[in-house]
């Protein structure tokens, strides 16, 4: 490659980030911290959208662009969430040799934190090795971690690339080309309350609809492409009433648009066959129970061809500096499935991290210099 990596100034930026609080919606002084540093860097473009007003963050999404000197190759982007988990007050980052945890109370953070130490450190060597490269935007986005908003509400007409890469991902020398779209489901059953050894045959037990239709409905993985799974119950009011509102919520992935709708509407039509078999007592009288379904689409499909110009890019990147990088299709969603529906392909580079979403988190200073290797490549590979 004929560059090296400065690995203790990585690791320095990497472990600074780290201890930076920026839990969802949380992110102001991160992003503070990111405009200054890329400022520091020579930014020609540096922009915070409005979306904080719809996400509720203390910052908004950063789009940062850096002109480079080669106007006649096609630019490109680079993005990464500022926002992490919880527990994450009071980060303080521990190092074992090239292994970097926390100290045990709290996540490392280096979901999405490895990511854009990446980035950073690949700025300064294009800087100080006069690298020839063409423009580079870096999007930083908010509140991934509880549902992509920030990336839903990103003002993507600030861009100017049309493709790039989403660094965020487990695992190492793979890039995710594949993942499923989401619908959102929740269900409202309502019954009628009465007394559970009184009167109870003057009820309708909402959660006894509720698991007559949940009995007609798989869960789990349905197919290669697709899974489905209620993950949240909430009702009742005390053990000697009958419950009359129950709540579940849930959710359909599939990699396939006509199964995602099919299964979605499966739902509803156990939930109304449940209603429609239910029987009632005299006691009952014209009292039925009924239900309430909201489908809400989270996310679309990423779903990136060979032959893309993201990933022919990418493997002439990887080619560059010696790297091999498996495909891979992944079962779940990131912001990079709502920049492909926004037009703008996306394919997901892993970065190293691993046990994320846990203090037991960690991260391999070998695969963050690694990491850095590839985006070098990436970027200064001939057009």
């Amino acid at each position: 490659m004929g560059i090296s990596i400065n690995k203790e100034r990585l690791a320095a930026t990497f472990t600074t980030l780290c201890e930076i609080e920026s839990p969802s919606r949380r992110e102001g002084e991160i992003s503070l911290w990111l405009q200054n540093a890329c400022k520091d860097l020579g930014a020609d473009f540096i922009y915070e959208d409005n979306s904080a007003i719809k996400t509720g963050s203390e910052s908004g999404n950063l789009i940062i662009r850096f002109n480079g000197n080669q106007p006649h190759v096609k630019g490109l982007f680079f993005a990464c969430h500022m926002d992490t988990v919880e527990p994450a007050q009071g980060v303080q980052v521990v190092r074992n040799g090239d292994i970097f945890t926390s100290k045990g109370e709290t996540i490392l953070g280096g979901d999405d934190k490895s990511g854009i130490a990446a980035i950073i450190e690949l700025i300064q060597l294009l800087k100080e090795n006069n690298l020839n490269h063409p423009l580079i935007e870096v999007v930083f986005t908010t509140c991934e971690e509880i549902g992509l908003f920030g990336a839903k509400y990103l003002e993507s007409d600030q861009l100017t690339s049309s493709y790039g890469y989403a660094l965020d991902a487990s695992g190492i020398n793979h890039v995710i080309v594949g993942a499923p779209a989401a619908n959102k489901v929740e269900i409202v059953v309502s019954g009628q309350a009465a007394h559970a050894g009184l009167c109870p045959e003057e009820g309708i037990n909402a959660l006894s609809v509720a698991v007559t239709a949940l009995s007609t409905i798989k869960v789990g993985r349905l197919d290669g492409e697709s899974s489905r799974n209620f993950g949240c119950i909430e009702g009742g009011a005390a053990t000697n009433i009958v419950p009359e509102t129950i709540t579940l919520k849930g959710e359909v992935r599939s990699h396939s648009e006509e199964k995602l709708q099919y299964y979605t509407d499966e739902i509803e039509k156990s939930f109304q066959e449940a209603v429609d078999s239910w029987r009632p007592s005299p006691e009952t009288k014209n009292k039925r129970p009924h239900f309430a379904i909201t489908i809400t689409a989270d996310y679309p499909a990423l779903a990136i061809a060979a032959d893309a110009p993201v990933l022919q890019r990418l493997c002439k990147g990887a080619e560059t500096v010696g790297k091999e990088i498996k495909h891979i299709v992944a079962g779940g969603g990131s912001d990079a499935n709502i920049f492909c529906g926004k037009g703008l392909q996306t394919a997901i580079i892993a970065t190293g991290m691993s046990k994320v979403h846990t203090v037991d988190e960690q991260l391999d200073l070998g695969d963050l210099i690694s990491l850095t290797e590839l985006l070098v490549g990436i970027v200064t590979a001939p057009a």
